[in-house]
């Protein structure tokens, strides 16, 4: 058995010491190659391999990659690395995690672009901590600017399929990617992470400093820096849309000029006013489309009760967030288009206070607070987009934080065009039937107009070419027409 004598050791330190080879260099790229690598490895003596597998070493020691090929293990030092991976390569290290480089040789050295986990053999791992470990890299490639997931060269699991909710993985995408988080979340999570840990405190308040952990990481909070709108595209995009509306589309893309040249959302959102049936959430839909953001929706007819949207106290068993906080987290991202309901209902509120009021600090652009969360959230991403039938009903501090368009209801013209070129159309594709199918004569459009000349919008078409396509329908299955045409009498006599 050998016997160690320390009685003769030196106080100074004889091991090798800490030793960095890399240099750092600045990215705000969010996709990477070998011309935008993630990292750069010494290839002075050895050509690497396209997928070479192996572990990065211990950043205490040295920072290098041992490489595991057929004719035994190399060290390769690393020359250079993005400085939003540093972190990360000290976590890899430190955990001795296998992973698979791909990456390219060039004349400055082997050009790391992906970095995936491996099980013990070299192979794929299509599990979990793969999952965790993209779900980090993603998040680290989009801290500086927005990003557009793309297909990747080989079949792999997507990090935003992963979802952090154990306290391991929490405390990791902290080490590895916390710098991406907003400070005033960065200082919060520590502070819930402290909590969740502890044993000096009751298990009920453990439990909900997880689970807001869990929503907080889960969210990516994304700078307010938007990139430029193609005005024509957005024109494309709202003609799809809407009839009409001249005024309307106009207004939206003096919104997108806007956006283009400042690069930052208006102070102010949009409220939609006009009768039912207009089309003012179809606009709403456009434009999100057309910011290409996540989108959300508040009913303010069925909020009754301010503490729907705050959220309640962790001091109660069964507390949650608000609805506002679960919509940050059902869209994944800080920067989204709240459409708001029913505007004009939002004072009428049966609870301890007004539901109104909590939505002035959201469309403050100031941040909003929410009781579970127990943290101010960024909001300057977010834009709201509201629709009303009454102005009168909304009040003046709530009005002041809009930028009011007003939506006329259609004329017996526009209703017309509408119902051939748009309504009818759409009713026969969903229906599965061919335009010569069921074909509406002029005299009976004139009929179907003078029916609902009297009603607000164009839901009332809807249902008027559903019952004539419905009607075409039976009469092709049953009587084994080749199709069916509308008179005005037809017509007349069909929506009596």
């Amino acid at each position: 058995m050998p016997v160690f004598d320390f009685s003769g050791a030196s106080d100074k330190k004889t091991d090798v010491q800490s030793e960095c080879t890399y240099t750092t260099f600045k990215s705000d790229r969010n996709e990477t190659s070998p011309e935008q690598p993630i990292m750069v490895l010494d290839n002075s003596r050895r050509r690497w391999k396209h997928h070479s597998c192996g572990i990065f070493t211990n950043p205490i020691k040295r920072t290098s990659f041992e490489f595991k090929e057929e004719d035994g293990v190399f060290s390769a030092d690393i020359l250079s690395i993005d400085s939003r991976f540093v972190s990360l390569l000290k976590w890899l290290g430190e955990n001795h995690i296998n992973v698979r480089l791909s990456g390219e040789n060039q004349e400055n050295g082997y050009a790391v672009y992906k970095i995936r986990e491996t099980a013990f053999g070299g192979g794929t791992k299509l599990s979990a901590e793969d999952g965790f470990l993209q779900f980090m890299i993603e998040r680290l490639l989009a801290s500086s600017a927005p990003i557009e997931i793309t297909e990747e060269e080989e079949d792999e699991e997507t990090g935003d399929e992963m979802k952090l909710t154990s306290i391991q993985s929490i405390t990791d995408f902290m080490t590895c990617a916390g710098r991406t988080l907003p400070d005033n979340i960065r200082l919060w999570a520590r502070r819930n992470l402290a909590v969740a840990r502890s044993h000096e405190v009751s298990p009920e308040e453990r439990r909900h400093a997880q689970r807001a952990l869990s929503i907080m990481m889960n969210i990516q909070w994304k700078n307010n820096y938007f990139e430029a709108i193609d005005p024509q595209e957005a024109r494309r995009i709202l003609d799809e849309e809407l009839y009409g509306m001249e005024s309307v589309k106009q207004r939206i893309i003096e919104t997108i000029i806007q956006i283009n040249r400042t690069h930052t959302l208006p102070a102010y959102g949009l409220l939609l006013v006009g009768p039912a049936g207009t089309g003012k959430s179809q606009i709403a839909y456009a434009v999100a489309r057309i910011l290409k953001l996540p989108w959300t929706t508040l009913d303010m007819s069925s909020i009754n009760d301010p503490e729907q949207l705050t959220g309640s106290s962790r001091i109660y068993a069964n507390a949650k967030p608000g609805i506002i906080m679960e919509a940050f987290s059902a869209a994944g991202e800080s920067n989204l288009v709240f459409i708001i309901n029913e505007l004009d209902k939002a004072a009428s509120g049966k609870g301890n206070g007004n539901p109104a009021d909590v939505l002035l600090t959201l469309l403050d652009n100031l941040g909003f607070t929410d009781n579970y969360m127990e943290c101010m959230v960024p909001t300057v991403g977010v834009y709201p987009i509201a629709t009303a039938n009454e102005k009168d009903q909304i009040s003046t501090p709530l009005m002041s934080r809009f930028a009011v368009i007003d939506i006329p209801d259609y004329t017996s013209e526009e209703k017309k065009i509408i119902f051939s070129k748009y309504v009818l159309p759409k009713v026969l594709k969903r229906m599965s039937l061919k335009a010569e199918e069921c074909v509406v004569t002029e005299e009976g459009l004139e009929a179907v107009v003078e029916k609902h000349k009297n009603t607000s919008g164009i839901r009332d078409l809807e249902q008027a070419a559903e019952h004539i396509a419905a009607n075409a329908l039976y009469q092709i299955e049953v009587d084994h027409l080749t199709g069916v045409v509308f008179d005005g009498e037809m017509v007349r006599k069909l929506l009596s």
